[in-house]
């Protein structure tokens, strides 16, 4: 078991639920890919979704008409782009190269 903070053991993993994992995973993007960057989750939620999709679960199904309702607006973007425009409604440059701060603000806009 890790640590969850303040003295609570985190729940092993393979036992929590979908929302508990998703919040984990939220929480400590950089313990499951390596560096907090917002295309690396980014790689990391779409491979989990193709995953549970080819042995049969529903991964990330829904999500993207969440973030289009949370926004009141769609567009052409998959469910990242849905992110950064909640994220930074004013627009980015790159995705691939997102100043620190727009890093960490997509990263919580993606949590919910």
């Amino acid at each position: 078991m890790t640590r969850a903070g303040k003295g609570r053991q985190m729940k092993p993993l393979a036992e929590m639920s979908e929302r508990e994992y998703f919040a984990c995973v939220g929480q400590r993007p950089g313990m499951f890919v390596g560096k907090s960057s917002f295309h690396m989750l980014a790689a990391f939620l779409t491979g989990y979704d193709q995953n549970a999709i080819r042995h049969g679960g529903h991964g990330l199904a829904g999500w993207r008409e969440w973030l289009v309702a949370r926004r009141s607006r769609d567009c052409n973007h998959a469910w990242p782009g849905q992110v950064l425009h909640i994220a930074l409604p004013g627009g980015w440059d790159t995705y691939w190269d997102l100043p620190p701060e727009d890093e960490e603000h997509a990263i919580k806009s993606s949590r919910g």
